[in-house]
């Protein structure tokens, strides 16, 4: 018998109280990464209930990789079209996961930073329940 060998899987996540995310906190992820042989993927993890006022989440994206510098990129993330959600609904809780990176990339071993700025025209950003990062390993 044979058994299916898991992607390997980080995800990291942060709350806002009151479902609001003000502008001038920019989350901080730290994901621990050992296998520097692997591809991995990264996205971004957005939950959002269903008075979300918008279809996308603009964001500044930085990624630090160990002993390098920031790389920040503004990215618009697609949530849904005309409050038809494209992630995951639960009763009011949506959840999407958009990748960041255009193709697989490595990643050295150790800390791997990223800051999540949200950019939108709302501050505090209303009905925003958690953003973070997920990193999974490609399969080879």
């Amino acid at each position: 018998m044979f058994a299916c060998k898991q992607p390997f899987v980080s995800e990291k996540t942060v709350a806002f109280s009151k479902h609001a995310w003000n502008a001038a906190y920019k989350p901080w992820i730290k994901i621990e990464i050992a296998d520097t042989a692997s591809l991995y993927n990264i996205f971004a993890v957005i939950r959002h209930t269903q008075g979300f006022r918008y279809n996308n989440l603009l964001l500044n994206y930085s990624f630090i990789s160990p002993g390098d510098t920031a790389i920040t990129t503004k990215v618009n993330l697609p949530l849904g079209e005309n409050k038809n959600w494209y992630g995951d609904t639960l009763g009011d809780i949506i959840e999407t996961r958009v990748k960041l990176n255009t193709k697989p990339q490595k990643l050295k071993a150790g800390n791997n930073g990223f800051v999540l700025e949200q950019l939108m025209p709302e501050n505090p950003l209303q009905n925003i329940l958690n953003v973070g990062v997920r990193v999974e390993k490609v399969n080879e």
